[in-house]
């Protein structure tokens, strides 16, 4: 055995392709002191036995661009490396039996238009030409990929090792990692059985055992195993040259193996696999056979394949896959724990997503930051809570199934809920709220007039909440609507530094007087935008963040990351402590006037203005801020008086013609309003200049703040810049025609050609259209110019709709009524 070194730059804990590809590419940017530990031998956890299925197109932009990488680079792997990877690019056939399979299908592909993924909708005939053994009598369409492939995994895991040893990396198997060394917040290094390697960076690669890993630093790693089955049968003279074939709506792949065809299946309820019941030396091992389980899977099969039939299996497997609660792989640095990092998780698409992971991670590692917007796959959009083993064990039986499940918009998991409630979540259910979940919250995101079961009926069309939702709409905009925004979080800025650290990591600027709501951005380095959120002036040393429930965990650990050591500044997170309600709409100041003693009159309570007030038998914090485009107040109160504050609102909104109101009524009216949401209209690629949030950037101010070079330098013209113009903006669009429906990832074209595409779509029920936001990208500058002068089209599911361009809101573009 060789011997262990004292210390590395980087230790990565795991050997499968994940921790091969990381290796890999950390020695190709420079990094060559690198240690991968692997307790037993390469590949022996579960990479060896995947289907090694290299697909490209994914749910969003880039997790495509990821696996679009990953197929490039293992074309390339064996004439660098000399070591065959067994890959190749048959294609892939996606098939639909149904309009609504079919719809997803085409909707994915215009997607795939947007960074020149070649794809093709084809007819059941087409696909029956490509693929022979193919029943299509129930079909109606298809899609096919032509660059799409399959691999060999353990072969590509073992050319990517290969790679990095010829570049200085050190590949040890056999080494079992007993524990994670620690000091000052920082990982330092790891401790095995063979010794300590110190390090000045940690990255917890062990896939299955990922979540143990995790623990013993102190980082949850939200990860479950599930049994996944396939077989492969005996050899049935299939041409190598047989693309892969998916049908999602029977739960199956098929790709051709040497002759024969492997099968695999992702059923709709799985057989999670609790950890210890695996052997501790768990290597290249399998469990025992299940035909009662996948007997359903394979009937699907041959009636698609009626081949299959007469085949005889030559091997039945079945083994461990480790799974996410959201079916996202994880990636980062761990909020808990600095110099940590974690790749794992990756929901049985390790093969086509390792390459794109291994250089995202490496470069993240390498620069301090990633290459790109990875919020769909940060560790950071994990709560606590989510690493729990029953909530996990519940939610696997579910989440295996999801990956071929409709994607359907606005699709709730079904299984682990009622995590986090609202305190006033059995009063919205009685009022017949149907919930939906994000990070564990219940949120009501419509509620159920009398008669009408509260529960979705899913479509790509208007689904059967569609009227009730335009009815909370309209009271927001024309009476007075009442919200439940509980999971918003809150943070408490407190200390003699309070000022001076917030207003270095705000763009905008803080130091203003107590009772003053700020909105703001926070950006990195490069001038990205890492959050928008509001800042609250309570007292002169106290200040109220308020931010997304769903970045609640990654706010909070940039907030901190960017507090010095040194400075007198304490955060608490008080998300639990208080309870929100929006009460917003034109009536909103006299319903409330009879609720309260205060003057709520425009000169006594301006917009941007927080005080405490009182309000039926408590007090609460109330602030004049709006996501809607409404006069409003957001009540923050203590979750004990929220129920009886909730009771007198309600009692005093008869007389108003007040509704309660969801989250899809929130979404049609902030995108009415062209309010921005991030995580889908604005991220760390993403400036404030570009996304139309220059306004709230002080550049001025004493100081200065994260990210000001580089916004001036764009600023200034001396970048991603034209004739003192912008090559990217962020613009809203209206469809002309008011029938179809805009969700997100839709193709913009202008003039004829892709010039991007939508981050967020939605019904508006005042305008009585779609309207969608996205970024546009034009050399010569986005101007009105040219929004006014060029003739825009969204694409949905393949079919072209004209639009009106604005760098505007659609609705009350001057944010009138929000300051009546």
């Amino acid at each position: 055995m060789k011997p262990l070194p004292n210390q590395a730059q980087v230790v990565i804990i795991g050997g499968g392709v994940i921790g091969c590809s990381l290796a890999y590419h950390l020695t190709k940017l420079g990094w060559t002191d690198v240690v991968l530990l692997e307790r037993k031998e390469l590949t022996s956890g579960t990479t060896w036995h995947a289907a090694g299925l290299v697909g490209q197109l994914r749910a969003t932009k880039n997790m495509t661009m990821l696996a679009q990488y990953t197929s490039k680079l293992y074309a390339t792997l064996e004439e660098e490396t000399g070591q065959a990877t067994g890959f190749k690019q048959n294609g892939s056939i996606s098939v639909a039996p149904d309009a609504g399979r079919f719809e997803e299908l085409k909707r994915g592909a215009s997607m795939a238009k947007c960074f020149g993924l070649e794809v093709e909708v084809i007819s059941p005939s087409e696909a029956l030409e490509m693929y022979p053994l193919l029943n299509i009598d129930d079909l109606v369409g298809a899609v096919f990929l032509p660059k799409d492939g399959q691999t060999n995994p353990i072969d590509v895991t073992q050319a990517m090792a290969k790679g990095a040893k010829m570049r200085g990396a050190k590949i040890l198997e056999n080494v079992r990692v007993s524990g994670i060394q620690i000091k000052d917040g920082c990982a330092t290094g790891v401790k095995t059985e063979q010794g300590d390697i110190l390090a000045e960076i940690v990255v917890n690669c062990a896939g299955l055992w990922g979540r143990q890993v995790g623990l013993m630093a102190g980082v949850q790693v939200p990860l479950y195993a599930a049994e996944h089955f396939y077989i492969v049968t005996d050899d049935i003279g299939l041409p190598p040259n047989l693309p892969v074939l998916r049908d999602p709506s029977s739960w199956i792949y098929a790709k051709e193996d040497a002759g024969k065809m492997l099968v695999g299946c992702f059923e709709p309820k799985s057989k999670p696999r609790p950890l210890n019941t695996i052997p501790e030396d768990f290597s290249f091992g399998q469990f025992p056979e299940d035909w009662d389980h996948f007997e359903p899977a394979m009937l699907n099969a041959i009636h698609r394949i009626p081949k299959l039939e007469d085949a005889g299996i030559h091997t039945f497997f079945n083994g461990p896959e480790s799974f996410t609660p959201d079916d996202r792989y994880i990636l980062g640095e761990a909020p808990e724990l600095k110099n940590f990092y974690v790749a794992a998780g990756f929901n049985s698409i390790g093969i086509q997503s390792g390459g794109g992971a291994g250089k995202v991670l490496s470069e993240w590692i390498v620069n301090g930051f990633p290459p790109l917007d990875l919020w769909d796959v940060d560790i950071r959009r994990f709560h606590p809570f989510q690493a729990n083993a029953c909530y996990l064990e519940e939610r696997t039986e579910e989440t295996l199934g999801l990956l071929y499940a409709m994607h359907w918009p606005f699709r709730q998991p079904e299984s682990s809920r009622g995590v986090r409630k609202s305190v006033l979540h059995d009063r919205l259910e009685k009022a017949g709220a149907c919930f939906g979940e994000m990070c564990g919250w219940e949120r009501a995101n419509w509620f159920a007039p009398e008669g009408m079961k509260a529960r979705y009926e899913y479509s790509y069309d208007r689904q059967n909440w569609f009227d009730a939702s335009a009815i909370e709409h309209h009271a927001a905009r024309e009476k007075v609507a009442l919200f439940d925004m509980s999971s918003f979080a809150k943070f408490m800025v407190q200390g003699q530094e309070a000022e001076k650290v917030l207003n270095r990591i705000c763009a905008n600027d803080v130091d203003v007087a107590s009772g003053k709501v700020i909105y703001t951005t926070w950006l990195n380095e490069q001038g990205g935008i890492e959050s928008d959120l509001t800042v609250t002036r309570l007292q002169k040393d106290v200040f109220l963040v308020v931010t997304a429930g769903a970045s609640q965990i990654r706010d909070l650990a940039w907030l901190l990351k960017n507090i010095p050591d040194e400075a007198h500044v304490n955060v608490t997170d008080v998300t639990s402590g208080y309870a929100v309600l929006s009460v917003m709409g034109p009536e909103s100041r006299n319903l409330l006037a009879k609720l309260t003693p205060t003057d709520l009159s425009n000169e006594a309570f301006p917009f941007g203005t927080g005080k405490d007030i009182e309000i039926g038998y408590g007090k609460a914090l109330a602030l004049r801020m709006t996501y809607v485009g409404e006069l409003g107040w957001e009540i923050y109160t203590p979750t004990e008086f929220a129920q009886d504050i909730y009771d007198k609102i309600l009692a005093a909104g008869t007389d108003h013609g007040m509704q309660l109101a969801g989250m899809h009524a929130l979404n049609s009216l902030r995108l009415e309003k062209a309010f921005r949401h991030w995580g889908h209209d604005i991220s760390d690629e993403d400036t404030p200049l570009e996304a139309g949030l220059g306004f709230a950037v002080k550049f001025d101010k004493p100081g200065g703040f994260i990210g000001r070079e580089a916004l001036l330098r764009q600023k200034e013209g001396l970048s991603d810049v034209k004739n003192g113009v912008l090559k990217k903006r962020l613009v809203q669009f209206a469809l002309e025609d008011t029938e179809p429906l805009l969700y997100h990832n839709e193709p913009i074209w202008c003039d004829g050609r892709i010039v991007g595409d939508l981050t967020s779509g939605m019904y508006a029920h005042t305008l009585r259209t779609s309207l969608g936001m996205g970024y546009v990208s034009y050399e010569d500058g986005v101007t009105r110019d040219l929004l006014h002068s060029s003739v825009f089209e969204i694409e949905v599911a393949g079919e072209r709709h004209p639009a009106r361009a604005s760098l505007q809101a659609f609705y009350d573009p001057k944010s009138e009524r929000v300051r009546m």
